[in-house]
């Protein structure tokens, strides 16, 4: 009886043994028990999640290549996407320039990059500009004068863009209708002749939207050599 006794305290010792080492154990131990009841789920949903971030990695990979290839054309210069993210709207007008009016062109992508602002803030400012002076840097034009207006923007003094010497300053002109610019909710995405208009506050405000292809085309010539 005794040795019977021993015998069965070892086997519920063992079954005892089994049992904490299956709860400690966890889900291995589990798993080794009874295979048929192995939860793969988890196996499964690490296996797409990591699937999920490779795919995601390629797809950003895919984006930054896009995305700088879409800085340049074929010949180095901003790309279309960059200088005319919304297209052009409705008839589009185009004049030829001087030396003069090139340069003016020179001056304002260059004051654009001193602001630190890009190449679809110049294309707004050359585009306002090619319907506020033609590129002209003007000085006082007498009777023909819009009030007191100067300069490539035709700023007025007496409105507080500065003085006649600052307004026809190309650079500070420049610089001045980007200030007005950068205070406009959104302008970066905003049509041209919007853009414009809500810094010059023009009494034709839909004027400016014309000269947007010939501004994108005069920017991407000059952003490179400015």
């Amino acid at each position: 009886m005794e040795q019977t006794s021993i015998i069965r305290k070892s086997a519920l010792g063992l079954a005892g043994l089994a049992f904490v080492g299956g709860a400690v154990a966890g889900p291995a131990v589990a798993a080794q028990a009874a295979p048929e009841q192995h939860d793969t789920g988890a196996v499964s949903q690490s296996v797409m999640a990591d699937k999920g971030a490779k795919a995601d990695k390629a797809d950003k990979g895919a984006k930054d290549s896009k995305d700088r290839k879409d800085r340049k054309d074929s010949k180095g210069r901003p790309s279309r996407d960059r200088l005319v993210p919304r297209g052009v709207q409705g008839e589009q007008s185009s004049i030829p320039l001087s030396g003069e009016q090139s340069g003016n062109v020179r001056a304002i992508v260059k004051a654009t990059k001193k602001a630190g602002l890009d190449e679809r803030a110049a294309v707004i400012a050359v585009g306002t500009s090619l319907q506020e002076s033609k590129l002209e840097n003007l000085g006082h034009l007498g009777d023909a004068n819009d009030h007191d207006s100067l300069g490539l923007f035709q700023q007025r003094p007496s409105s507080g863009w500065g003085t006649p010497e600052q307004i026809t300053d190309p650079e500070y002109s420049t610089i001045a209708f980007l200030t007005g610019l950068k205070q406009v909710e959104g302008w970066h995405d905003l049509p041209l002749t919007v853009a414009a208009q809500k810094v010059q506050v023009s009494a034709y405000p839909d004027a400016y939207a014309k000269w947007e292809n010939q501004a994108a085309d005069l920017v991407a010539g000059a952003w490179n050599n400015s």
